[in-house]
């Protein structure tokens, strides 16, 4: 007796928007699907059966062979910046949402195949996806979640039993069902306000309004308290990526999520000696999306959803000023921060009605004032992220000196992210020896050992609140490689469950005996990265 599909209670809004959104269509078959993992407590947390999950019908429909009742399949329509190139249109190339199902916290979730086949929006390519970038994506995003990071999360990887053509020849091709608060992007209001599409960027906004950011409706003007509400969303995000030394690798516009959630682990990578300019994107050869610059290039991002917003903001400013806007002089189409990288060109201009001058200088200002504050925001957010790391409980006017101190001496001393953090407060003589020029740490821990001698928890809280903080370990470059090569050349799943098992729990006591929290000797370090597309 054939095992039914399994139950999953879809519930799904982006679908009922209008059909421009999106194109409808169903997964492509695979020849011979087969269950490399399923993260059976995120099953549980979505309301799903892991059981049903993994079984025959289950990998099934993680393969993308059937659709279960309820599921409505749709690729998302969306534009970009890409490395600060304007693409009218992108979208979902090898992507198809499922549908959505709302989690047992009450929370909504998209559910998404990742490698599914073409699409209307495939450009030429195959639609699919290797084993690698599916093993990469799921362990990191997995473990960003571990690490307490906003992200998208891992729900399974599928084997396809087809090969996948790249530049390296054939390669094992596999399916990845991500599950993501939203797949919403500051691309997909570029691709409606491209088309100078006003009415679908309300919609739009109606939608992620509802869907992130409630409270924003009972501001006087919603559409300036969305933008609100994704700068700081976009701001805490990257300061947490910077806190532990990740590099998302590819900060397109299409990459960025409203939802203020990591999205897209393409060749994205760990420090391991710290230095800001680090990159390891292959594709990225003028170092745009380089550690040190993620906070700039994340400010770009959402002053080109500033954009987007103008006309909203326009029509909020005149019906809050109760005025007739007789004289149409130029439309809400404006520059905002960093926003003149191939946007200031028409692209984005997107107005549908005329505004007068008043009207536009006061709307561009908010929005300028909206996008600028991104910087003190992300400010704020890093020092408490850094204080912490460095166990100061109180807050001076110096520490900021202090934390910029110890990252210019660990990038002087090429000294490791992780393990500096780490073993600063249980064994300073191992973080000396992470530097090459140990005698500059000594300098600085004198002056760490004086900012916290009078810190009132103790040295015990103090530690413990440290240990809660800095993790042991996280998914280094060269444990991911390794786990991708053995599964690639020996059908190994061992190093993925290894993985898999320490990074969920990355603060605890037993990672720092684990292999995993060691950095890569100078042969293992990987220095390139690649998005598998």
């Amino acid at each position: 007796m054939d095992t039914p599909l399994p139950s999953i209670p879809f519930d799904n809004s982006y679908a009922r928007l209008p059909e421009g959104f999106f194109a409808r269509l169903d997964p492509t078959p695979v020849a011979s699907p087969r269950l490399l993992h399923l993260n059976a407590p995120l099953a549980r947390a979505l309301g799903l059966d892991p059981m049903a999950l993994a079984s025959t019908a289950g990998v099934e429909v993680l393969a993308g062979n059937d659709v279960p009742g309820g599921a409505e399949p749709l690729a998302m329509a969306y534009a970009g910046h890409q490395f600060g190139n304007w693409v009218p249109q992108l979208g979902d190339g090898r992507a198809i949402l499922l549908g959505e199902v709302v989690d047992v916290a009450g929370v909504r979730q998209d559910i998404q195949l990742k490698g599914a086949g073409r699409t209307p929006f495939s450009r030429g390519g195959d639609g699919r996806a290797w084993a690698g970038p599916v093993l990469r994506e799921y362990v990191v995003s997995e473990a960003m979640g571990a690490l307490g990071v906003p992200t998208t999360r891992a729900l399974a990887a599928v084997a396809t039993g087809e090969p996948v053509l790249r530049e390296d020849g054939p390669l094992p091709g596999a399916v990845l069902t991500r599950i993501a608060r939203s797949h919403v992007r500051v691309g997909t209001f570029q691709y409606f306000t491209a088309r100078r599409d006003e009415a679908s960027v309300r919609a739009l906004a109606a939608h992620v309004t509802a869907r992130h950011y409630p409270d924003t409706l009972q501001a006087d003007r919603p559409a300036l308290a969305l933008l609100d509400a994704v700068v700081r969303a976009q701001a805490a995000l990257v300061a947490h990526w910077q806190s532990i030394g990740f590099v998302h690798g590819v900060m397109n516009t299409d990459n960025c999520s409203i939802s203020g959630d990591t999205i897209d682990y393409g060749p994205c990578a760990f420090l391991d000696d710290y230095h800001p300019e680090s990159v390891f994107s292959a594709i990225d050869v003028g170092g745009r999306y380089a550690y040190a610059n993620q906070p700039h290039l994340a400010q770009w991002n959402v002053a080109n959803f500033a954009q987007c917003l103008l006309p909203m903001m326009a029509a909020e400013e005149v019906a809050a000023s109760g005025a007739t806007d007789d004289a149409a002089t130029g439309t809400t189409s404006g520059t905002t921060t960093g926003a003149t990288d191939g946007t200031a060109d028409g692209t984005t201009d997107g107005a549908e009605a005329d505004y007068s001058e008043a009207t536009r200088e006061r709307v561009i200002a908010a929005a300028q004032a909206s996008v600028d504050r991104f910087e003190t925001l992300f400010a704020a957010e890093r020092t408490a992220r850094f204080r912490a790391k460095l166990g100061l409980a109180d807050e001076r006017d110096d520490d900021v000196a202090l934390i910029d101190a110890l990252l210019e001496t660990m990038d002087a001393g090429s000294a490791d992210f992780t393990l500096t953090f780490r073993t600063l407060e249980d064994d300073p003589a191992a973080t000396r020896a992470l530097f090459a020029e140990p005698e500059a740490f000594d300098v600085w821990h004198a002056r760490w050992r004086e900012r916290v001698a009078d810190d009132p928890r103790g040295a015990d809280a103090r530690r413990a609140a440290m240990r809660a903080t800095n993790p042991a370990v996280v998914p280094r470059n060269h444990t991911i490689e390794r786990m991708i090569r053995a599964f690639v050349e020996d059908d190994d799943l061992a190093p993925l469950e290894e993985l898999l098992a320490t990074l969920s729990d990355p603060f605890s006591a037993s990672a720092d005996d684990s292999a995993l929290a060691r950095p890569p000797a100078p042969a293992e370090r990987v220095t390139r990265t690649f998005c598998g597309t």
